[in-house]
């Protein structure tokens, strides 16, 4: 076989193992806390993002870390957020947080505060629906 030959497959190999290593890394579980609660001996400390809501009067900051619960159909699950929370985050807004199951809670490493149609009414001069062509 021809050297060019066998550098570019090996090439091609090397690109292809690398793409499906970062795409298995960048694939995450989702669940909403219901599913999560229902589905806890499965998802056992395996890394997935959980949602749901910010329950009102649970969320306590101590340090570098958060403590909150969030529900979703009924369950609730404990969280512990290691990390500063983002501007938006707040008791009774639907959060999307990743990590993993630890002990009694749900280990938490980054929170995504889901943005609603309210922020539009209360801030409409920082939305814009008009693209810039």
């Amino acid at each position: 076989m021809n050297t060019r030959v066998v550098v570019a497959l090996a090439a091609i190999a090397a690109a292809l193992i690398i793409l499906f290593v970062n795409l298995g890394q960048a694939t995450q579980f989702f669940r909403t806390a219901d599913q999560a609660v229902a589905q806890r001996a499965k998802l056992g400390h395996r890394r997935f993002r959980i949602e749901g809501t910010v329950v009102d009067g649970s969320v306590h900051t101590a340090g570098q870390q958060v403590a909150f619960v969030i529900e979703s159909k009924g369950a609730r699950v404990d969280v512990l957020h290691t990390g500063d929370p983002p501007q938006l985050f707040k008791p009774g807004i639907p959060v999307v947080l990743e990590g993993r199951f630890e002990g009694q809670h749900f280990a938490s490493d980054r929170i995504l505060v889901k943005h609603t149609e309210s922020y539009k009414v209360q801030h409409p001069d920082r939305v814009s629906t008009t693209v810039a062509g």
